[in-house]
């Protein structure tokens, strides 16, 4: 496995420079928003893709019968969610071309009301993503519910102010992406990603900006 990138120091920056990774893009969004149909469209297009770990975790937990699920024992579950998703950073952190993660490490920051373990927030602080993050807002028309999605739609409404929460709070930017057809959000997504690819952590946008998609 590839290690991190280590921080250096900077006095500019509170004592360190974060490296970033700007060619890494999360997309995220509360459950059944179409992230995953939009991850497969960007995939099949020849992008470099990576599937959401959260729903493997919850899936084999199940399988096993396990307890490490949101509603049996969250702390076990971000956990396991978290060792997935700093192995996947890792693994790719050699990568030049641009890589589209269905959510990332910074996902389950305080997710369900827990507190971030010590080993998530320094992942947190170590494997930085591009700094602006694509988050897909609910969309009621497309919401269901599966043997991993239990949530009803009132609660994956408000799981999305939460996400902005975390993202103003791990230091990232959220570009909101437009409800529309699989080949348009996909054709957005890949525009933007093209125009803040070279942005890092420190951007001249502040730490949890967000940012209009009409600009």
């Amino acid at each position: 496995m590839t290690s991190s990138p280590r921080p250096r120091p900077d006095a500019a920056s509170g004592g360190y420079a974060l490296p970033t990774k700007s060619n890494f893009f999360v997309v995220t969004g509360g459950p059944g928003v179409g992230k995953t149909t939009l991850l497969a469209e960007l995939a099949r297009r020849g992008q470099l893709t990576v599937a959401e770990n959260a729903r493997a975790v919850i899936a084999e937990q199940t399988a096993a019968g396990g307890d490490g699920v949101p509603w049996r024992d969250n702390r076990r579950f971000c956990d396991l969610t978290t060792a997935r998703d700093i192995a996947d950073f890792d693994r790719l952190s050699d990568e030049t071309r641009p890589v589209f993660f269905d959510r990332g490490i910074i996902d389950v920051w305080g997710a369900n009301g827990t507190p971030p373990s010590d080993a998530l927030r320094e992942a947190v602080r170590t494997r930085r993503y591009n700094h602006t993050v694509f988050v897909l807002p609910p969309w009621r028309e497309i919401y269901g519910t599966d043997a991993e999605r239990r949530q009803t739609w009132d609660e994956a409404q408000a799981t999305f102010p939460r996400i902005l929460t975390m993202l103003r709070e791990t230091g990232y930017a959220s570009l909101i992406v437009p409800a529309g057809d699989v080949p348009t959000r996909a054709a957005f997504v890949l525009e933007r990603a093209a125009q803040v690819s070279t942005n890092a952590f420190s951007s001249t946008k502040s730490p949890g900006d967000a940012i209009d998609p009409s600009t």
